[in-house]
């Protein structure tokens, strides 16, 4: 079983819908809820208990040539059945992976991503497999049942 979550804040001076499609730009999600947190201050949550929700950071990974570095946070932030990764918000809005380590590292702040299976590690090793010289030295199927 796989449980995806991405969370990200909706500042005052930010429309909605660009933020929405921010999230839409790199995980597909089951549902998705808006939250007001304090005046002004809303958290768009977005759940998939699906794995290809990360079909996107999958294809995306490939086409910018970051698996290494997907990989290697992916390992680093792996713990105890889950995995949190933060994504710059500006960057997925234009269909970009870019990983950060906090939120301060993105301007408007980030996305973060929570992905809990007992399947880590043929998540990552789908996700962002082993490379040589920049290239997969395997490809493999999404888990079932992750």
């Amino acid at each position: 079983m796989v449980y995806i979550r991405a969370e990200v804040e909706v500042r005052p001076t930010e429309d909605e819908f660009k933020v929405r499609q921010a999230l839409k730009n790199v995980i597909e999600f089951d549902t998705i809820r808006s939250i007001e947190v304090r005046k002004g201050y809303r958290v768009l949550i977005a759940e998939s208990r699906n794995i290809n929700a990360l079909a996107k950071i999958y294809e995306l990974a490939r086409r910018q040539r970051i698996l290494d570095t997907l990989r290697n946070v992916l390992m680093k932030r792996a713990r105890e059945g889950a995995i949190v990764i933060k994504l710059n918000k500006q960057a997925a809005y234009q269909g970009v992976l870019s990983l950060v380590d906090t939120d301060d590292e993105s301007q408007l702040g980030a996305i973060t991503i929570t992905i809990v299976s007992d399947k880590l590690d043929e998540i990552i090793d789908w996700l962002a497999p082993r490379t040589s010289r920049g290239r997969p030295i395997w490809e493999r199927e999404a888990p079932r049942d992750a």
